[in-house]
């Protein structure tokens, strides 16, 4: 069977000093990716056909041509926002609605363009409803609804989803600083740790009971890791230093090793309080008369 080849000296692989075991590897895909860049080529059109439309044109075309490229970097932090809410369990809708925004000014933009060519209210509102109809039906709404989960109570949920936002404003810096640093492979190496992080932010937005326990790990630690990676990148990216590289992967591999480990100790205890619910129920009923057949497992 043909297996991808990774070692010492190939971009993604790891040192075998690292220690760290396999971890399955995650793709992350800009949510936002090409269609969002390419709303900002309406803009740029729209500018360039207004260089000679004389003063009143050119401030017309100027105006218009702002509130597309507006418009599409709204687009652009929308989908990015919808994405990351849909991929939490535990989540707040957008406090602004970056995509219904743009919509907006896709439409005021088109209306202003088009009122530079044939001025009047007919054509612009026509071409501006258009637009914006267009845009809503190919991109959609953000999300309007905070999720959350059956029998936790909005206090519960609010409070992990301030937490996860933080411990991913965290990573987020750290994948911004290490790239300083210039080095594919402890990129990557971070990338498995920040993995490692993520499966412990989605066992609390599973179980918001648990932010308690890690609450430590979400922001003291994390935010250490943080600061240790944005000065390891300053001191390696100025100075190369292989000591300070090798002291930054141990971090690493420690710090994954005690997520994962905290990790499993919250599935552990969440399984444990399972069972105990099982039992008192299992308890009541009997005292109401109803006898339950414990079927032993073949």
């Amino acid at each position: 069977m043909a297996q991808k080849y990774g070692g010492k000296f190939s971009p993604d692989g790891s040192d075998a000093s690292d220690g760290a075991g396999p971890r399955r590897a995650s793709v992350r895909v800009d949510p936002a990716g090409a269609r969002s860049n390419l709303m900002f080529l309406p803009a740029a059109l729209v500018l360039f056909t207004s260089l000679t439309s004389g003063a009143a044109g050119l401030t017309l075309g100027v105006v218009a041509a702002g509130l597309l490229a507006l418009s599409a970097w709204l687009l652009r932090d929308g989908l990015r926002a919808e994405a990351e809410f849909a991929s939490r369990k535990v989540a707040r809708a957008p406090g602004i609605p970056r995509k219904m925004f743009s919509s907006a000014l896709a439409g005021l933009g088109i209306a202003i363009a088009a009122y530079k060519v044939e001025p009047g209210l007919v054509a612009p509102l026509l071409f501006g409803g258009v637009t914006t109809g267009l845009h809503i039906f190919s991109f959609g709404i953000d999300p309007m609804k905070s999720k959350g989960m059956e029998g936790i109570d909005q206090f519960q949920t609010d409070r992990v989803a301030r937490a996860v936002e933080k411990a991913e404003a965290h990573l987020a810096a750290m994948s911004d600083a290490i790239k300083r640093a210039g080095d594919r492979q402890i990129e990557a190496r971070l990338e498995r740790f920040q993995d490692a992080v993520r499966d412990m932010l989605r066992t609390v937005e599973e179980d918001p009971r648990d932010l308690t326990a890690a609450r430590k790990y979400m922001g003291v630690y994390l935010m250490g890791a943080r600061d240790a990676t944005i000065k390891f990148a300053d001191i390696y990216a100025r100075s190369a230093d292989k000591q300070a590289r090798e002291d930054y992967l141990t971090l690493l591999r420690d710090l994954e090793t005690n997520f994962d480990a905290k990790t499993q100790k919250l599935l552990r205890d969440s399984h444990s309080d399972l069972e105990v619910e099982i039992e008192v129920l299992r308890e009541r009923l009997e005292r109401e008369g109803v006898h339950l057949t414990h079927n032993s497992p073949s």
